[in-house]
Formats: C-alpha cells, sequence, structure tokens
C-alpha cells in the first residue's frame, strides 16, 4: 500500500451539516476538574504553557508522508516538547474514533476532507478553536458559526497524473483531450472515496456541470467505460511504477508526492498538469477532538499548523496553504507547481455545500448504475 493511502482510499460519508449554533453543542469543554475549557477566550500563552505540561499531541489521519506532517510534528517536540504518534485512518474513520472512544479518548486531533467539517460539528465532534490566523482564512475554507470548530489548513486541486512512457510522451491537458484521444484513465471508488468523488466533480464541470448537475461527470465516464477506457480499480505507487496507468487523477499534492518519488529512479516519467477545462479545489480541515484529554496540545497543534512556519511545512509537502499572505521558503515554492497552471485552468470549489453534501450518499447509486453498468 502506498505511504498517502489515506486519502487516495478515503471514505466520504457526508452527513447533514449541523442548522443552527444550539444545536452543534458548547463552546466549551470540561476539564477534569470541573471546570470550563474554552480555547478561544484563552491567550496563546496560556494555551502554550498548558500544552507544555500536557507534553503529548495523538493524531489519526496525520502521517508523517502525508503533506509533510512530518515537519511539523518535529517542530512542535523541538518548540514546545510535545510527544506525537499517529494512526492514520480514512475521515470516516477518524470520526467514527471519535464517537466510538468517547471519554476514552485516545486521539486528540484527525485531519478530514472538508465534508467531515459540518459533519463533526452535526455530531458534537469538534471542540472549536479559532486560532490567531481565523480571519486570514477564507469564508468558504472554515465554519460558518465563526467558532473555529473547523477550518482548512491547505487546499488541493484535481491534477493527472500521467504515466508519458504508457501514454507514449503524450500529456493530455484537459478532459475533452483524454476524452478524444485513445487514454485509459484510472479511478478510484466513488462510492466512498473523497479524491475520487472530487475527480467525478472535476469532469462533470468540464462539461458544464457542477454538485448540482453531477450527469455531465457521469455520462463522461459512462462514455469511456463503453470503450473500454476506464480503470476503476484504483492506483498505488507500485501500480504505476509498474506501467498500469495511463492517466489518474488525484489531489496535485498527491500526484506531486508519487511524481517525485517514481522519478527518482525514471526522469521525467511521470508529468502533472492541472486539467484546464475542470479541475475542483478543495481542502482539509483539522477536528479537535471534543472528548480529547489533551485539549491545549491539540490547540496549540493546529495553532502551529496555520502559522508560517507549519503553512511552509504543508507546502514542502506539496499542498497549497490556505493562507495566502504567507511568505513562502524557496524550498517550499519549488514544491508546488507553478501558479500559471492555475491561472487559466477552470478551478471550481464547491458552490453549493448542501447539494454537494446531499448528494455524496447518492453517489455509489449513480456511479453503479451510469458507469460500472456499462463495463462489459
Amino acid at each position: 500500500m502506498t505511504t498517502i493511502s489515506k486519502r487516495l482510499l478515503c471514505a466520504m460519508m457526508v452527513g447533514t451539516a449541523c442548522l443552527t449554533f444550539a444545536a452543534c453543542g458548547s463552546a466549551t469543554k470540561q476539564s477534569d476538574d470541573g471546570t470550563a475549557i474554552d480555547l478561544n477566550s484563552m491567550e496563546l500563552a496560556t494555551i502554550e504553557e498548558k500544552a507544555k505540561e500536557e507534553g503529548v499531541v495523538n493524531s489519526v489521519g496525520m502521517p508523517d508522508t502525508w503533506a509533510n506532517w512530518k515537519e511539523t510534528w518535529a517542530d512542535l517536540k523541538e518548540k514546545y516538547g510535545l510527544e506525537h504518534t499517529d494512526t492514520d485512518m480514512a475521515s470516516a474513520e477518524e470520526l467514527a474514533t471519535f464517537e466510538n472512544e468517547k471519554k476514552d479518548a485516545s486521539a486528540d486531533i484527525g485531519d478530514v476532507g472538508i465534508a467531515f467539517g459540518p459533519e463533526a460539528v452535526s455530531r458534537q465532534l469538534a471542540l472549536p478553536y479559532k486560532t490567531s490566523y481565523y480571519d486570514e482564512i477564507p469564508d468558504w475554507a472554515k465554519d460558518p458559526e465563526g467558532e473555529g470548530y473547523w477550518l482548512l489548513a491547505y487546499k488541493g486541486t484535481m491534477a493527472f497524473l500521467i504515466d508519458t512512457e504508457s501514454t507514449k510522451g503524450k500529456v493530455p491537458v484537459s478532459w475533452e483531450e483524454v476524452s478524444k484521444g485513445d487514454y485509459t484513465l484510472t479511478i478510484g471508488d466513488v462510492s466512498s472515496g473523497n479524491q475520487d468523488q472530487f475527480v467525478l466533480h472535476s469532469a462533470a464541470v468540464a462539461n458544464g456541470g457542477d454538485e448540482t448537475d453531477i450527469q455531465p461527470g457521469l455520462d463522461y465516464f459512462a462514455e469511456l467505460a463503453e470503450e473500454k477506457r476506464l480503470n476503476v480499480q484504483g492506483s498505488d505507487t507500485a501500480t504505476l511504477e509498474a506501467g498500469e496507468h495511463q492517466v489518474v487523477p488525484m489531489w496535485d499534492f498527491n500526484a506531486l508526492a508519487i511524481q517525485k518519488t517514481l522519478n527518482a529512479s525514471s526522469p521525467d516519467r511521470f508529468k502533472v498538469v492541472i486539467p484546464q477545462d475542470g479541475a475542483s479545489m478543495s481542502g482539509y480541515t483539522t477536528i479537535i477532538n471534543t472528548y480529547t484529554k489533551r485539549p491545549y496540545a491539540a490547540a496549540l497543534t493546529r495553532e502551529y499548523i496555520l502559522s508560517d512556519d507549519g503553512q511552509n511545512n504543508l507546502a514542502r509537502g506539496h499542498a497549497r496553504p490556505i493562507r495566502d499572505n504567507v511568505e513562502l521558503d524557496d524550498d517550499a515554492k519549488a514544491a508546488l507547481l507553478p501558479d500559471s497552471e492555475y491561472k487559466n485552468a477552470k478551478v471550481a470549489p464547491i458552490q453549493d455545500a448542501d447539494a454537494w453534501n446531499a448528494l455524496l450518499p447518492k453517489l455509489g447509486n449513480l456511479w453503479q448504475e451510469n458507469v460500472i453498468s456499462k463495463m462489459k
């Protein structure tokens, strides 16, 4: 299994977002002695001091190799003495862990796809903390309650990872080029995979649809299926290296990480491009476990992730920082695709979150009826 399998196989089980602040639960947490903890009302220096006393932060779904979390964990150890362990899992599994363990919580913080932010709030699994950088985060990328229940730390845009050995040197730069050419496209489980659901969204956007009308995307893949040019088994580094795939849509940060790994032995073999006619943009948010036994260490972790140093760490892991005003180091800039790749592309964030969240539980049946049924 590839080291970035957490999101490549990420489950997307999204429910209804909470409708009112009251329904989301209190913005405070009870400490062991019964004292209310309101992180948003505390001075950062106090949070730092108490985090050092806790001395540990345990995460889920934040492995070293994903978006360069490794450097962030090392920094938290060096600067604040926080020991760290992670258990890698998909977004739905993270929330399930928080919910199942409750007061026996082993995890303090997790990293989940954007749709799981409202889901965590509706299930009262998110402890709010806005950080010092809340006002610098775009409105679309943080909780509508304005309390910091969830906020994106980084964003990704859909890209094509292309094996030029398999495509005989050709590099398609749009969904239309893939469709009109003789390429085979690889996708994973649309019924449960966050990344693969956004692949479908991207194809829909390229063909005149969006989250309110996903049919153009389904039609696109149905045509590839009928022409026997669709691989629905997903990919990993081993099958990519073996030449079993031609065009694989995935988040740009995943594609760049795989490209770096595989091109080390075969320079220039794998190319990463943003499909110019449709490229979904989304991101991932930290969720502080409402049941955490170490709320201050979790809050300090989120604070550091949003800091200039933390955002640079993510960029070195090929993930675009959510804060646009961050001054990136040269090596962080070099780890990202150039801005020109995105400038002329039809980059499309989710505009209607309610429509998208309502669609997600239906995608498995829609995919089976419209696409899988065409694969004979």
